[in-house]
């Protein structure tokens, strides 16, 4: 018995952090077929539940440096954006730099669309068992950490306003029909956005900052983004009529939107937004921060476990 235990011990683990409820319970009903896979090859699996943001925080609050290095190969993320970006601000605040792998279950998948993860449970499977990486940076807003996107505007709020039932049965149509029923209510505000390089006084619908290149379904709402370049992309929405909406909404789902008068697009590094009203805020999907906001990137914080090896790409 002590031999079986000892052997046990030297089994390297992984940690699979997964939402029970991303994707109609998908993830909970495939539980014995990825735990199985990582025995096959040898790996034993710690699951958290991530019913509570806190257990994966107070797992690798645990961990010192040593332990983490010796006994653990990644850190498996299973669910939504909100999901991964729980578990990457449990990552960075308790210094832990395991690789991540992401298992999209959520309503968008904007952060796995980015490096075409596939839905497949045996294909992400064998990405996840892979040896092949790509960096990420996560961007930074005051305290908190954001892996794709951070908005701002009076219909950025429509994910945490849409029914989750709607969500897991139609996907990101939900979240289209709750942002069609807010716009005769939007009203323009005035920021101003400061960076290093430049101060911006606009009135504006809403805006995003973005780290990956889609967001709440629009695939291509920031075409030019780079996930490891060090920069983060700014796009900010103008004040406009509401017979201009449906132009530029065509050229948002075309991805032809950056040349667009009513659109101001730009990278940087550092950035602080304050606004003239508490507008609503969202993280990756999420309850956003207080103004004035405070951006900033972590550059190649991330390791993430993709289909081909691009970690020769760090810039």
């Amino acid at each position: 018995m002590s031999n079986d235990i000892n052997e046990i011990k030297k089994v390297k683990k992984v940690i699979l952090f997964y939402n029970p409820s991303s994707g109609s319970g998908m993830f909970k009903n495939n539980l014995d077929n990825i735990i199985g896979r990582y025995q096959e090859a040898g790996y034993l699996v710690v699951p958290i539940r991530a019913a509570h943001g806190h257990a994966i925080n107070d797992y690798l609050s645990e961990l010192d440096q040593e332990t983490y290095q010796s006994e653990y190969r990644q850190i498996i993320a299973a669910g939504g954006d909100g999901t991964i970006n729980v578990c990457v601000n449990a990552m960075i605040r308790n210094n832990i730099y395991l690789p991540l792998a992401i298992m999209p279950a959520g309503t968008a998948n904007d952060f796995a669309y980015y490096f075409n993860i596939p839905n497949e449970i045996d294909k992400m499977l064998d990405i996840a068992l892979g040896d092949n990486y790509t960096y990420a940076d996560v961007g930074k807003v005051n305290d908190r950490y954001f892996i794709n996107v951070a908005a701002i505007g009076q219909v950025v709020d429509v994910s945490q306003k849409t029914d989750p039932t709607l969500k897991n049965t139609i996907g990101v149509l939900a979240y289209y029909l709750k942002g069609l029923s807010e716009v005769p209510n939007l009203k323009p505000v005035r920021v101003t956005l400061t960076t290093p390089e430049k101060v911006y006084r606009e009135k504006m619908y809403f805006m995003v900052v973005m780290n990956g290149e889609s967001a709440g379904g629009f695939k291509k709402i920031s075409p030019d983004s780079e996930i490891n370049d060090g920069l983060l992309d700014v796009l900010l929405f103008r004040n406009m009529s509401l017979l201009e909406m449906p132009a530029v909404f065509m050229r948002v789902m075309q991805g032809s939107h950056l040349s667009s008068k009513k659109v101001l697009h730009f990278k940087t590094d550092k950035l602080r937004i304050e606004a003239e009203a508490d507008l609503p805020t969202d993280i990756d999907g999420e309850h956003g921060e207080k103004f004035p906001l405070e951006f900033a990137v972590v550059h190649n914080r991330l390791k993430i476990c993709t289909l081909e090896d691009n970690m020769g790409e760090e810039k």
